[in-house]
């Protein structure tokens, strides 16, 4: 095995053991002591351990297993593999965190949820990032798109999993747990997208359609110093072809752009769309490859 390959397991397991404790911490010292609730198979585990008086951790980790059996038995091999590392080693430190028995925060709900939705989303962040997953309702929407809902997307699948563990702990519950349910899970998100991309858009694509773009193209390739990508489009109301020019830049290289074309063509078309991460060789571009 390369030196390389033995630095990247090394970083792999050192953040995904980070990540997994800042997500266990989150659920047995804020979420659960604070009685609140929150989708995926944490939130259905701690809404079946109110029905069956049977430990949350330990229905966690049943319900783990079983996603990764139907993983396997559905979807392969392959499949399975991706989430069986997670489904075996995270259901651990759930137990073990749960039994120091620690409370983070208690008697405020608001401030648990936000702390609760900041450090879950940190440790869910960061797992993801290292390309490993928790195998839970994701998984579990996988497996119902690829048997029963193929004509459904995955996330549609996902939101209304979701989406019907919040309302029914609405029921079981009340109303003001699934609203801070709601609340939590959209700071989740946030902040999983922020570790795993950034906190802002550091690219934007511009999109060109111009009588003037050899001169444009000559202006982004020798002053910008940025590549520059032409197709051949058909107007949906003249029918003549013109050339789209598309360009992959940081938003102050973007405002460069706009002024040069303000000057030699003001009726130019622009649309300039943020990108969340650019991958590839190029100028402040994410490697595809790291070198961990």
């Amino acid at each position: 095995m390369k030196k390389i390959d033995i630095n990247k397991l090394v970083l792999d397991i050192i953040i995904v053991t980070i990540g997994c404790i800042l997500t266990a911490f989150s659920i047995t010292s804020i979420l659960k002591p604070n009685g609140l609730i929150t989708g995926g198979i944490t939130g259905i585990s701690i809404i079946l351990e109110s029905f069956i008086h049977i430990k949350y951790t330990y229905i966690y980790y049943v319900l783990s297993i079983l996603v990764l059996l139907s993983a396997w038995l559905t979807m392969g091999k392959k499949e399975a593999l991706k989430i069986i590392t997670l489904s075996i080693f995270f259901p651990l430190v759930l137990i073990v965190l749960e039994n120091i028995d620690y409370s983070f925060i208690q008697n405020d709900m608001l401030l648990s949820c936000v702390y609760f939705g900041i450090i879950y989303g940190l440790g869910v962040g960061l797992v993801l990032k290292r390309g490993f997953s928790f195998g839970g309702t994701d998984t579990i929407a996988k497996v119902l798109h690829c048997k029963l809902f193929n004509f459904i997307s995955i996330s549609e699948i996902l939101l209304a999993i979701d989406g019907a563990i919040i309302a029914y702990s609405a029921i079981v519950y009340s109303k003001n747990i699934a609203l801070y349910a709601i609340i939590s899970q959209f700071i989740t998100m946030k902040v999983i997208d922020s570790v795993m991309f950034g906190f802002t858009s550091k690219k934007v694509q511009i999109e060109i359609i111009s009588s003037k773009h050899e001169e444009i193209t000559n202006y982004v390739l020798h002053t910008i110093r940025r590549g520059v990508s032409t197709y051949d489009i058909k107007g949906g109301y003249n029918k003549q072809l013109r050339l789209k020019l598309q360009i992959v830049c940081s938003p102050r290289e973007s405002m460069l752009i706009k002024s040069f074309i303000a000057k030699v063509d003001p009726d130019a078309f622009i649309h300039v769309v943020p990108i969340i991460s650019v991958w590839g060789k190029g100028a402040g571009f994410n490697r595809l490859v790291e070198e961990n």
